[in-house]
């Protein structure tokens, strides 16, 4: 299972939010510095999240993201407000090696069809931020702030076998809190789509839960807050 450590930006600082609010903000300062400690501890991919752009609806720090992809060596993954071609354009562009697409996957699938068949599909990457309901999982969109009508299995059933390699899919209610990952929603995800590689996200705090995502059938998981408050060693995580 591939480990990929987590940074949020927000006006140039690596800061965490609690389910994903931005009155529930905390700092823990200069990405270049977290991003190189992430490889020399072995890191070979890391997640890189955009939140001024999403919050706006537009990428809004290419250029940090740029120099943190060139000055680290690291594999990039970065998204938020993702909603153009020209945008996962500019950030392939920029050195980013896979674009995570959210709210047009949800609301334009056809678009983000288009745009894997265009770029490959093993560089674009869609996310799934999703909140448990009644008729299931339902998927948030725009930053988290809105719903976006669909359920996972609506959103899944958008993409063919062929058209789609990656999603990252998170339980909004467990991003930040440390409460151990959503395991049922693994699980579901898995028997719906066990074609695509699974990003898990959200609740990690322990290496049992890592392997207990590993036993789910996820490809991958993005850890944040439990690296920055020493929960665990990436080290350690990285040698699961």
């Amino acid at each position: 299972m591939l480990i990929l450590p987590a940074i949020d930006l927000r006006e140039g600082a690596c800061v965490r939010l609690l389910q994903g609010r931005f009155d529930a903000v905390t700092n823990y300062g200069d990405p270049f510095a977290q991003l190189q400690q992430f490889a020399e501890a072995g890191a070979t991919w890391v997640h890189l999240v955009d939140l001024d752009g999403a919050r706006l609806g537009r990428p809004a720090q290419h250029t940090l993201i740029a120099r943190l992809a060139e000055e680290t060596g690291l594999n990039v993954q970065s998204g938020g407000g993702v909603r153009t071609r020209e945008d996962v354009d500019a950030l392939l562009r920029a050195g980013v090696a896979r674009v995570v697409v959210g709210s047009v996957a949800v609301l334009r699938p056809a678009e983000a069809r288009e745009w894997i068949a265009a770029f490959g599909a093993d560089r674009i990457c869609i996310a799934l931020d999703v909140r448990a309901a009644e008729a299931g999982w339902r998927v948030a969109t725009d930053g988290w702030a809105a719903d976006g009508g669909k359920t996972l299995e609506e959103v899944l059933g958008a993409f063919s076998k062929d058209e789609l390699s990656h999603a990252l899919v998170t339980d909004i209610a467990r991003d930040g809190a440390l409460s151990g990952p959503n395991l049922d929603l693994m699980q579901a995800f898995r028997a719906l789509r066990p074609d695509i590689e699974l990003q898990a996200s959200g609740g990690v705090s322990t290496l049992a839960d890592l392997a207990a995502l590993k036993g789910a059938g996820a490809s991958a998981a993005i850890i944040g807050r439990a690296l920055y408050e020493k929960r665990f060693t990436l080290e350690d995580a990285l040698a699961l």
